[in-house]
């Protein structure tokens, strides 16, 4: 009986030292950001397969990202500003556009393991038209305010990018006010900012910038808005 209870004993000890090792479980890894390669940044796509007058079939491919099952590929017009999504396995997906048209597109790469997804840099391009010579700049890009973000200031400083196909970008109008129409506030400037513009508090402002190149062509962006404390 003695060395029955010894031997349990012993059992018991070597267990709880590490007898038994415990099952190990890999975490699922979050999908990485997948690399754009057409159509090229700030480019026209020439590339697409003509489906009438007004449209065109355009093919984009990306670089695989690890850890990823599926990915979500989203165009946007951006002179309608509408966007569409669709889901791939691969890495690439022919959509039909609009001729003559700029667009911007992204991939978000996503896992059946986990739910955090991971999304591309955007890029710009026009899809090429027929009989078209220029292209208009790109819509300008606003990087502050952000839309819908709260001021906190008596000042605001509004900043925004801009590109072009021919790198020819000449002038920004900026258009600001309390009104979903807002009026000129600067005209033909050539810096990417206005700074210090006085603001009321509790207040919602508006604003938009239209981008003009050398060719005289425009392009309108979005119209922002923030408020105020």
């Amino acid at each position: 009986m003695r060395n029955r209870i010894f031997l349990f004993a012993l059992i018991v000890i070597l267990e709880a030292c590490g007898g038994k090792k415990p099952n190990t479980v890999t975490p699922a890894q979050t999908p990485s950001k997948a690399v754009l390669a057409a159509p090229a940044q700030n480019g026209v796509c020439i590339t697409g397969t003509v489906v009438s007058n007004t449209q065109s079939s355009v093919t984009f491919i990306w670089n695989a990202s690890d850890n990823t099952d599926s990915y979500d590929v989203t165009v946007k017009n951006l002179l309608t500003n509408t966007a569409t999504t669709q889901n791939t396995t691969q890495t690439q997906l022919t959509v039909t556009l609009t001729r003559g048209t700029p667009y911007s597109w992204y991939v978000v790469s996503k896992s059946s393991k986990v739910s955090t997804t991971t999304q591309s840099d955007t890029w710009k391009f026009y899809n090429s038209g027929p009989g078209v010579v220029t292209y208009a700049p790109f819509p300008a890009d606003i990087t502050a305010p952000t839309f819908g973000q709260v001021v906190s200031t008596a000042t605001v400083n509004l900043t925004w990018t801009g590109s072009s196909v021919s790198n020819n970008i000449a002038n920004y109008d900026v258009y600001f006010g309390t009104t979903n129409t807002p009026p000129l506030l600067k005209s033909a400037i050539t810096d990417n900012f206005v700074n210090n513009i006085s603001l009321t508090s509790k207040t919602t402002y508006y604003w938009k910038v239209v981008t003009r190149d050398t060719n005289g062509n425009t392009s309108d962006s979005e119209l922002f808005q923030f408020s105020t404390n």
